[in-house]
């Protein structure tokens, strides 16, 4: 009996056309209901079509409410692009989405979120609460970068705020063995760590510090730059020095 529901479901959504409310669920290889546990197991080309989003994947598990009815947590493994009305678009080798909380979790290499012009890529996870603001990145080649600023590290993490359709990062914190990196259109900025607060305009730079500015270069072992005046202050330790490298402007031809 169970397995006779399962083909008139699968059945009527090859069929018929989704109407507004409605989910829509395709699969290669069937569909398995788990009632108890409240979701439907979907194997081979999966694709779910709702008014909230539109997801394919190869295998899927797909929690449904009470009613067996709205989708509210999705597990997919495999190939998978997830697309949300909120601006949202996933790509990875493993996708977690609550689509209430509008929580995402993406797993694998080359792994891509892009959610209101900001981008974040990693070969590692990528973890962000579209709600909160909150994100996460942890692994090889991990960068974040929007309208203003580009930034690379092994871990990333931080909040955003949205405005006018665009999330502005609000604080950030960056940190890699080897070396971070934060651009934006007249500072390109190097260290081991660093710290970003929007409330103060406020970047702090920790250990390894590089700081480009045109023709400037400056090196150090601590540095606080004001992110509205450009104007920064670079320090350092007893045992080194501030270096500083000016190079002559070249004119033009």
């Amino acid at each position: 009996m169970r397995f006779l529901i399962i083909t008139i479901i699968f059945l009527s959504a090859q069929i018929s056309a989704r109407e507004l409310g409605q989910t829509e669920i395709t699969t290669d290889e069937g569909i398995e209901v788990f009632k108890q546990e409240k979701y439907y197991l979907l194997k081979k080309n999966v694709e779910i079509i709702s008014d909230e989003f539109k997801l394919n994947a190869d295998l899927v598990k797909a929690f449904f409410n009470e009613g067996l009815y709205d989708v509210v947590r999705i597990d997919s493994t495999g190939n998978v692009i997830l697309k949300s009305k909120r601006g949202i678009k996933a790509i990875g080798e493993r996708v977690n989405f609550n689509v209430k909380d509008e929580d995402i979790k993406i797993y694998g290499s080359k792994s891509l979120l892009i959610t209101n012009e900001m981008e974040m890529k990693s070969d590692g996870f990528i973890k962000v609460n579209n709600k909160s603001g909150l994100f996460s990145l942890e692994g090889e080649n991990n960068t974040l970068k929007n309208q203003d600023v580009y930034i690379s590290g092994y871990f990333i993490n931080g909040s955003f705020i949205k405005f006018e359709e665009i999330n502005e990062i609000e604080n950030l914190f960056v940190e890699d063995q080897i070396e971070i990196n934060i651009k934006t259109e007249t500072l390109d900025m190097y260290s081991l760590k660093a710290k970003y607060n929007k409330k103060n305009n406020i970047i702090e730079l920790f250990e390894n510090v590089k700081i480009i500015r045109d023709k400037e270069s400056i090196e150090g072992d601590y540095a606080i730059i004001n992110t509205l005046t450009e104007s920064y202050k670079v320090t350092s330790t007893n045992a080194n020095k501030v270096k500083v490298l000016l190079k002559e402007k070249e004119e033009d031809e």
